[in-house]
């Protein structure tokens, strides 16, 4: 399988918790991913074998918002 790299705007993140639960998140998924987040901006980037679907998915599911 390939690396991805997926740049995702998430809303709802304000605090080193956020951080943490979107991170381990998307690992839960795939352990060996990389989750960079910018809490300011909100940006979250993610190297990663999933599908940006999944990663989505998995974000969503911790009660944050991504967009598109």
């Amino acid at each position: 399988m390939s690396t991805q790299t997926h740049q995702i705007t998430v809303s709802g993140m304000s605090c080193g918790h956020c951080v943490k639960a979107v991170t381990q998140a998307v690992q839960t998924l795939d352990p060996g991913a990389r989750v960079q987040v910018d809490l300011p901006s909100g940006q979250v980037t993610v190297e990663t074998v999933l599908e940006r679907a999944q990663v989505l998915a998995a974000i969503t599911e911790e009660g944050y918002e991504p967009q598109g």
